[in-house]
């Protein structure tokens, strides 16, 4: 199943099923989020920061064309701030955070070294209705086998729609800045803020967002990111 949390969220949001989760609508993208390739750029300075992104299908850039993923248009975002960064994408469409899990070790031991881990999952354990406590434990092996490894963490924040029910919606939303608070990790409270509500940012499945939704949310997020990334010694 090629679908994870934006199917659920951004399907939910046609019919203003997700309404609760913010009472006004996100600002719309403005025209400087875009990179061109005719921009000026600053000197990029510093060692190579590695930088691997983690996740589902948001990050593995289905629909989309080489080059148009989240990762690859955080990479451009940043080294456009000077930032010498190489964002490596082991995003695996429909995964879940078990199977994120289970993948993790092979995926660091065959990466190198990283200065920094974006972990985007969760989403298809949502479509699933898994028990939240679930989602949560591999989640947090997730951030154990990070601080093992000594690499600081940025997650990538996710919220549970209203139908699910107060239960499960309240136990799925404090996973995020819960886990962020206990592993030291920077966290995105919730990664499609940019584009949940804005049909025109989403492939014609309703699904996935376009290349000019990924741009949204990569101008959404890229602050947090940057900050995240550890300064060299």
């Amino acid at each position: 199943m090629v679908k994870q949390v934006a199917g659920l969220m951004l399907g939910m949001a046609a019919t203003g099923g997700l309404a609760a989760c913010s009472a006004e609508p996100a600002p719309a993208p403005q025209p400087s989020a875009s990179i061109s390739p005719d921009d000026p750029m600053p000197a990029i300075t510093g060692p190579e920061r590695r930088i691997l992104a983690f996740g589902d299908s948001l990050f593995a850039g289905y629909g989309l064309k080489e080059g148009e993923s989240y990762p690859a248009r955080l990479e451009v975002a940043l080294r456009a701030r000077g930032i010498n960064a190489r964002v490596t994408n082991a995003g695996v469409s429909g995964d879940t955070t078990q199977a994120g899990l289970q993948r993790l070790p092979f995926t660091l031991e065959n990466g190198g070294d990283y200065d920094l881990a974006i972990v985007e999952l969760g989403g298809n354990d949502l479509l699933r209705q898994l028990p939240p406590a679930q989602t949560r434990a591999n989640l947090q092996a997730i951030l154990e086998e990070m601080q093992k490894r000594d690499i600081p963490v940025l997650l990538m924040g996710l919220r549970a729609p209203p139908n699910l029910g107060a239960q499960y919606q309240g136990a799925f939303d404090a996973i995020y800045p819960d886990l962020a608070r206990d592993y030291d990790a920077e966290l995105v409270p919730f990664f499609l803020e940019s584009v949940w509500n804005r049909p025109q940012l989403i492939q014609p499945d309703r699904v996935h967002p376009t290349a000019q939704g990924i741009e949204a949310m990569v101008a959404a997020t890229v602050d947090e990111v940057a900050a995240a990334v550890p300064q060299p010694e």
